[in-house]
């Protein structure tokens, strides 16, 4: 939920009409968010979705193909819309911890001479990665995966959703994972506690790209000003405090993992996401439980379990939530 100084921006905010470039609240905004990635322009979107969606439609065209991770967002949760609207077809790759290896970025490339087959135009990498229980990708990693990448002759999309929990969490400035990208999509609705809105960064001829999507997409709005005074106070205020929800995130996990019939992949909650498996119980009957309690989670398979800490998530609401979770299972 948005701070209280968010609530108060967004009240007072100077508006005019992003549609035609002249709302001030909103260019601050979008300077301020292209500097902290590195880039020369940003645009303000809905989501992290549009996103990704308008990330795919300027680096590929229609009838050719983008590589992703088997478990990534754009593949997993984005309802084809790679496919259904900008006619790009995407080629998963399955990777053991959502970090995609140069070598199979090559393998994973077309022959250019066959015309049997697609083109190959791009790749996305997900920083962090959710499905793969909110892990970083080591920086030199994904430097290492972009150059493999633009040597080939792709362009890189960075679905940069929680960027900044992947700053935070290897002491760097978010740029410096950016500068790995052509274009990165990251959201202000997550853990920076916005209620709306992502920004796509990349150069002013992508950007200006970008808009035209967004308008396509009806992503174009009004008075965004609204939205992007509560996105400026969230670059001000809330990145530095994710060490918080990482460490919050740590000491569930850590509980979890202590309980009878869980089992909690510890390597793997390096961030503020915490997944878990459990032995004996049906996971849609033990978020259910647990709901009834006070406490939100989400099942993502049959005895899979995605808990996420944020900014109103205190240390003893991790407490709380592990008394929890031991009573329903011991019941």
């Amino acid at each position: 939920m948005p701070s209280a100084e968010m609530r108060r921006a967004m009240v007072e905010a100077p508006l005019g009409d992003d549609v035609f470039g002249d709302d001030p609240t909103t260019n601050r905004l979008l300077e301020v968010a292209a500097a902290r990635m590195g880039k020369a322009a940003a645009t303000f979107v809905p989501s992290g979705t549009m996103g990704n969606l308008i990330g795919v439609a300027v680096n590929a065209q229609r009838g050719q193909e983008l590589i992703a991770d088997a478990d990534s967002h754009v593949f997993q949760y984005e309802a084809a819309g790679a496919a259904a609207v900008c006619g790009v077809q995407i080629r998963p790759l399955a990777t053991t911890a959502g970090v995609m290896s140069p070598e199979q970025i090559v393998a994973a490339v077309r022959p250019r001479d066959d015309p049997h087959q697609p083109l190959t135009a791009a790749v996305t990498f997900e920083d962090t990665h959710n499905r793969h229980g909110g892990v970083v990708w080591p920086l030199e990693s994904l430097r290492g995966a972009s150059e493999t990448a633009h040597g080939q002759g792709l362009r890189v999309h960075l679905d940069g959703a929680r960027i900044f929990n992947a700053a935070v969490a290897q002491g760097v400035e978010a740029s410096e994972i950016a500068a790995s990208a052509d274009t990165v999509t990251f959201c202000l609705s997550k853990g920076l506690a916005c209620p709306i809105g992502s920004i796509f960064c990349g150069s002013v001829a992508a950007v200006e790209e970008a808009k035209r999507w967004r308008k396509r997409l009806g992503g174009g709005m009004r008075q965004v000003g609204v939205l992007a005074a509560a996105g400026l106070i969230a670059l001000d205020h809330m990145v530095d405090r994710l060490a918080e929800d990482h460490a919050n995130a740590r000491t569930l996990a850590e509980g979890l993992a202590e309980m009878p019939g869980v089992t909690c992949n510890l390597g793997r909650v390096q961030t503020n996401l915490v997944y878990f498996d459990l032995e004996k119980m049906p996971a849609p009957e033990f978020t259910e439980e647990c709901a009834k309690r006070g406490l939100l989670g989400e099942s993502t398979a049959p005895g899979r379990i995605r808990l996420v800490t944020h900014y109103g998530v205190t240390a003893a609401n991790v407490q709380s939530a592990l008394q929890i979770c031991d009573e329903v299972l011991s019941a």
